[in-house]
């Protein structure tokens, strides 16, 4: 029966077009639904809109030229051409059947439909509700640009285009969702990105099978990749129109989701998820530091506790010149205890301060720090040793780019100090292996996790170490099997 209501033509009778958008889509039921009936050339001709996500200025200035041709033309067979050549908006189509009438139109769209026409006409009246371009809180620089994606997915491909004014650059969309409809558009450059990829992604999103993506490309990312309960991040987001446009010069394709204003770059690998744009807004020499500056961060919070904690549990492993490392006084409460709920404590903080308002965000912060921390450790709940560690850790957590990553090593963080506590020297380093094995053997789009490390490519490995200038870096990553390996063009 669905399949049946997908091909029914627009029949030439406008009220029983009429009749089906309100049996279809509610029309007279629902208040946003709107239909405008005007005559042209003693002709109906109807109007089908969604308050609230059509700009009424431009639907005004359509009617009003429709209802100047009354003036100006004689009666006519051809209303149809008269109509569609008097519209004044660059951007219009035309549909056959009544389910395409009904998708354009609840996507914001003005759907004309003309009496003794079989075809309807759509103009491109949308103005979504939305903010305006500005720097995403999660990817802050010194320098550079202060605009970002958005909400609007036409607001998103226009900021990209902006950045590249090329002529093979392509944006592909389609409508996901059996009830939703969402706008989902991949992006890439045709003669740079890897075909066989563009192919996977289109195949993996138009299979998409669903009520609804209203969770936008978080759904589409777990409907692409497939993770399961791998807690390693296999897409990167950015909200960095910058950051989305570089990756599209390296031969990466973006997914674009209407309502997010976080773009999908795909193939990604672990190092990609390490990777910060004020790095590139720094000179080279800078940007190295920061770069070493973070690796040192995310390895902090990764290992800092479970060497801390195994140093506390055989003290002999330390040298003389560190014997000062571990608790100097005895606590009521095991110190694997106290890390566990120190570490769950700044967990609390960072879901606190999510939903706290922002003003009242910088005095919990202040609470949480002055009164817990020094009232734990003057009762005895906590030793010393354990708020700095775990504060170094949380910090090193903090510096890491991608929140996604973040969370992943917490979880290996923690897997890790249950293996200390249980095997001590062993279980650190079993527990390290493991980690480092499940890495290698996570492909993300048929693309190795810790490429260049593993599998070991010697001057992709340098350029993930040292941030190298951009005269100097002339060819694309062959990770994405790019067909045009070289950025600069060669001169003979």
């Amino acid at each position: 029966m669905e399949q049946q209501l997908k091909k029914l033509p627009i029949p030439e009778n406008v009220e029983l077009v009429k009749k089906f958008m309100e049996d279809r889509i509610g029309l007279g039921v629902s208040f946003d639904l709107g239909v405008r009936k005007i005559k042209v050339l003693r002709k109906d001709v109807h109007f089908y809109y969604v308050n609230g996500l059509c700009d009424t200025k431009i639907m005004t200035e359509v009617i009003h030229e429709l209802i100047k041709v009354n003036d100006s033309e004689k009666l006519s067979s051809q209303l149809y051409k008269i109509i569609e050549n008097r519209i004044v908006h660059q951007s219009i189509q035309t549909v056959k059947t009544l389910d395409e009438l009904v998708d354009q139109v609840l996507s914001g769209l003005l759907g004309i439909v003309i009496e003794g026409s079989d075809e309807a006409i759509i103009v491109d009246v949308r103005s979504y509700p939305g903010r305006q371009p500005e720097e995403p809180d999660t990817e802050k620089v010194v320098r550079g640009s202060r605009d970002g994606y958005v909400e609007s997915i036409i607001v998103n491909t226009a900021l990209t285009r902006r950045r590249i004014r090329d002529e093979r650059l392509r944006f592909e969309i389609f409508k996901i969702g059996e009830r939703s409809k969402t706008d989902v558009a991949i992006a890439y450059i045709e003669d740079v990105a890897n075909p066989d990829l563009i192919q996977t992604i289109k195949k993996e999103i138009q299979s998409i099978q669903i009520d609804g993506i209203t969770m936008a490309d978080k759904t589409i990312e777990e409907f692409l990749v497939k993770q399961g309960y791998n807690p390693y991040p296999l897409v990167r987001y950015t909200e960095r129109a910058d950051v989305g446009a570089t990756h599209l010069l390296e031969g990466h394709v973006l997914i674009f989701v209407d309502t997010s204003p976080s773009v999908i770059i795909t193939p990604t690998t672990f190092f990609h998820h390490v990777q910060h744009v004020e790095e590139y807004r720094q000179s080279p020499a800078v940007g190295t530091f920061v770069r070493w500056a973070r690796f040192i961060g995310i390895s902090l919070s990764i290992l800092l506790l479970p060497l801390w904690y195994l140093f506390v549990l055989d003290p002999s492993l330390l040298p003389k010149q560190l014997a000062f490392i571990g608790p100097n006084e005895e606590s009521n409460i095991p110190v694997f205890a106290q890390l566990l709920i120190a570490d769950l404590g700044v967990d609390f903080l960072r879901i606190a301060a999510i939903h706290t308002p922002t003003p009242l965000s910088t005095a919990m912060g202040l609470i949480a720090a002055v009164l817990i921390g020094e009232i734990a450790i003057d009762v005895g709940l906590f030793v010393p040793e354990v708020i700095l560690y775990i504060s170094i850790a949380a910090i090193g957590t903090f510096a890491t780019p991608s929140y996604e990553l973040s969370i992943a090593n917490k979880l290996v963080r923690l897997g890790l100090l249950f293996s200390v506590a249980f095997f001590k020297v062993p279980g650190f380093v079993i527990g390290v292996t493991l980690a480092i094995i499940l890495l290698a053997s996570i492909r993300s789009l048929n693309t190795p996790y810790l490429w260049p490390f593993i599998p070991f490519h010697p001057m992709a490995f340098f350029q993930i170490l040292v941030r190298q200038s951009v005269p100097g870096s002339k060819v694309r990553p062959s990770i994405v099997q790019p067909r045009n390996r070289f950025k600069q063009p060669k001169h003979s």
